[in-house]
């Protein structure tokens, strides 16, 4: 008695449609293409991080009757922000063994959170602002260089476990109620002279 074996059948790949369109918003706000006679609701696929907009004339991959996906955006109004997106999960940008640039005009960073981590970091500029409700630094060596520093504060301590000296050609120490200078031995030393003004001035 002969067997009859049956061969399976080769697997088929799932067969896609592109198609060019104009996109658009329905009633509802959702994304539509209209390619042709045809007007298909459509999303964007993750590959494409640029943001569709309205009037855009985007590249679509039909897969199903109702799963239309923008690829690609092919041409934009003048006018319309570049936004640059991507929904859902973290995002990283990376250049094994290279290095990234960033070239703009203007640079907004906005963000609830900023970390950086770097080895070795130079920030050249004509101004810098910096503005925050609490700014602190913390580091082994400060060095600064300026020609001149202003500074105002409603509240200032400064506290040195070593040396603390200031080198000046013409140094001045003001308050308006009180100063008061204290050590376990202080020295006053004036090369050519010393003078003591006061309504009273009293030692001891």
């Amino acid at each position: 008695m002969k067997t009859s074996s049956l061969k399976p059948a080769p697997a088929q790949a799932i067969t896609g449609q592109w198609c060019v369109g104009v996109l658009g918003l329905d009633e509802v706000g959702a994304l539509v293409v209209d390619s042709g006679g045809l007007r298909l609701r459509t999303r964007r696929a993750a590959s494409c991080l640029l943001e569709p907009a309205a009037g855009d004339s985007v590249a679509c991959l039909r897969i199903a009757p109702d799963e239309v996906w923008v690829m690609a955006v092919l041409q934009r109004e003048e006018g319309t922000a570049n936004v640059v997106s991507c929904e859902g999960n973290n995002m990283r940008i990376a250049v094994e063994g290279g290095r990234l640039e960033l070239a703009a005009e203007e640079l907004d960073v906005a963000t609830q959170r900023t970390r950086l981590a770097t080895d070795t970091a130079d920030v050249i500029g004509r101004q810098l602002t910096v503005v925050g409700t609490g700014i602190k630094l913390v580091g082994s060596v400060l060095s600064s260089v300026m020609d001149r520093v202003q500074h105002f504060s409603k509240h200032y301590l400064r506290t040195t476990d070593g040396i603390d000296r200031v080198a000046a050609t013409h140094l001045e120490c003001e308050a308006k109620q009180l100063l008061r200078l204290e050590g376990e031995h202080t020295l006053v030393n004036g090369r050519e002279l010393i003078k003591a003004r006061g309504a009273q001035i009293h030692f001891g």
